[in-house]
C-alpha cells in the first residue's frame, strides 16, 4: 500500500491544524481523510474508473460536524480526481443527505446523484495563463457566463486578457476594480466581452444593479470573484477556479474548468488539457 500523501493543510480559527491526507486502499479506490491535530475528523472513499468515479462512503466525526469539514474534504477530493482525468462523480446517498449533495453541485439522475468534474489545466507562468485564455476563446459564444475564482494574484485577470485577445475585442483588458464592469466590444464582428469585478459586491442584488441582463444574451460575461455570488445569472455557465497546486509546497497554478448545464454537456473543454 502506498504511503499516505498530504494534499493540503490549513489552520482553523482556534489554531488547530487541519490536514487533508490521501491513503488509498487499492488500485481503483481513492481514500482521503481530514485530520485535526492528528485525529481523523472526516473521511471519504471513492471507487474510480477511467472517467467515472462513485462515492462509496463519507463520514464526519460527530464532534466535527457543522464546521464545513465535509465540504472541504469533498472539494479536495474533486480536485484530486480532476487531476487524474476523471470527468464525473456520482453518489447513491442516504435520503436524509440528498439535499447536502445537491447543495454541492450534484443533480438527480434516478436514484443516483451526479456532478461533472473539472477539466484541469496547468498554467505555470503568466504567459501560459494568457495562452490558456486564448485557447478557450474559440469555444465561447454570445450568452456564455464565466465565473472566475482564485486567490489574489492567482491569474484571473491574465486569463481574461487571453480570452479577450482570442475573442478579438477592443482593449486594454484590465481588472474593472473601481468601475465594477467594463464592456469590450468585438473588433471582428463577434461577441463582446463584459468583464466584471465582483470583489466589492456583497450580494446578488448588488450584482443585478449592474444591469448585466441587458447584454447577457449577446456577450461573453466574465465575473471575477463571482463564486457564491453570480451563480444566479445562468444555470448554464463555466466555472473557473485557479489554485496554487494540489500539494503543500506546489506553486504551479492549476486551472479547474467546470462546465455546468446542457451548454457544456459535450467534451469541448477536453481540448484545453
Amino acid at each position: 500500500m502506498p504511503a499516505p500523501t498530504e494534499l493540503a493543510q490549513a489552520t482553523l480559527p482556534d489554531g488547530r491544524l487541519l490536514r487533508f491526507v490521501r491513503s488509498d486502499a487499492g488500485s481503483d479506490v481513492v481514500d482521503v481523510r481530514a485530520e485535526i491535530d492528528g485525529d481523523v475528523a472526516a473521511a471519504i472513499s471513492v471507487r474510480v474508473g477511467s472517467r467515472l468515479a462513485r462515492v462509496q462512503a463519507l463520514s464526519v466525526a460527530n464532534e466535527y460536524r457543522g464546521l464545513g469539514i465535509g465540504s472541504a474534504l469533498l472539494g479536495c477530493l474533486i480536485e484530486l480526481l480532476a487531476a487524474g482525468g476523471v470527468r464525473e462523480l456520482s453518489v447513491l446517498p442516504d435520503p436524509a443527505a440528498a439535499s447536502w449533495w445537491r447543495g454541492h453541485g450534484f443533480d438527480v439522475d434516478g436514484e443516483v446523484l451526479r456532478r461533472p468534474l473539472p477539466v484541469l489545466v496547468e498554467a505555470p507562468t503568466a504567459e501560459s495563463m494568457h495562452a490558456l485564455g486564448e485557447r478557450l476563446a474559440p469555444l465561447l459564444r454570445g450568452g456564455d457566463v464565466i465565473i472566475a475564482t482564485g486567490d489574489l494574484g492567482a491569474g484571473k485577470t491574465t486569463l481574461t486578457q487571453g480570452i479577450g485577445a482570442g475573442l478579438g475585442v477592443a482593449g486594454p483588458v484590465i481588472s474593472p476594480t473601481f468601475v465594477l464592469s467594463r464592456v469590450h466590444p468585438s473588433t471582428v464582428g463577434g461577441a463582446a466581452l463584459v468583464h466584471v469585478d465582483a470583489y466589492r459586491l456583497g450580494s446578488f442584488d448588488e450584482l443585478e444593479d449592474l444591469d448585466l441582463e441587458a447584454s447577457l444574451a449577446d456577450s461573453v460575461t466574465l465575473i471575477e470573484w463571482g463564486g457564491g455570488l453570480a451563480e444566479g445569472l445562468a444555470d448554464d455557465r463555466l466555472e473557473i477556479d485557479i489554485r496554487r497546486g494540489l500539494e503543500v509546497d506546489d506553486e504551479n497554478r492549476l486551472v479547474f474548468l467546470t462546465g455546468l448545464g446542457p451548454r457544456w454537456a459535450g467534451d469541448e473543454l477536453e481540448a484545453l488539457r
